[in-house]
C-alpha cells in the first residue's frame, strides 16, 4: 500500500543487511586509482607505442616515414581508447554522485581525445609524405 509519500531510500531494508538500513558508504576521496585489466592494457599499449615511435625517430632510411605514420596511428588509437575510458568513467562517477571524479575524468578524457586527433593528423601527414 502506498501513501503517495516519497520513499527515503535509506529507510528501506537492504538485501545485504536484512536486519536494518544500509551501511553508509565510506568516503573514497581521490586516492590512487584501482588497478584493472583495462588500465594495465592501456598502459602497456601506451608504453609500447611510445617506445616504437621513439625508435622510429632514430631510424635513418627510406622506411622512416611509413614507420612514423604507423606509430602515430597506433598512438592515436591508444589515446582514443583512453578518451573512451574517460567518457565511461564520467558517466559512472556521475551516477554515483562523485562530481569531482566525474569532472577530472572528463578533463583527462578530453585531453586524451585532443592528443588522439593530433596523432591521427600526424599519421596522415607522414603517410602523405611517404
Amino acid at each position: 500500500m502506498t501513501t503517495g509519500q516519497p520513499v527515503d531510500p535509506r529507510s528501506q531494508v537492504s538485501p545485504r543487511r536484512p536486519g536494518g538500513n544500509r551501511a553508509p558508504r565510506p568516503r573514497r576521496g581521490i586516492g590512487l586509482p584501482r588497478v584493472t585489466p583495462t588500465r594495465i592494457f592501456l598502459f602497456v599499449a601506451l608504453a609500447g607505442s611510445l617506445a616504437y615511435l621513439a625508435w622510429a625517430i632514430t631510424v635513418r632510411d627510406p622506411s622512416q616515414l611509413p614507420m612514423l605514420a604507423a606509430g602515430a596511428a597506433v598512438l592515436g588509437l591508444v589515446f582514443t581508447a583512453i578518451a573512451l575510458a574517460g567518457a565511461i568513467e564520467v558517466v559512472r562517477a556521475g551516477r554515483r554522485g562523485e562530481g569531482g571524479r566525474s569532472f577530472a575524468a572528463a578533463l583527462f578524457g578530453g585531453i586524451a581525445g585532443i592528443i588522439a586527433l593530433g596523432c591521427f593528423a600526424a599519421a596522415t601527414v607522414f603517410a602523405i609524405l611517404s
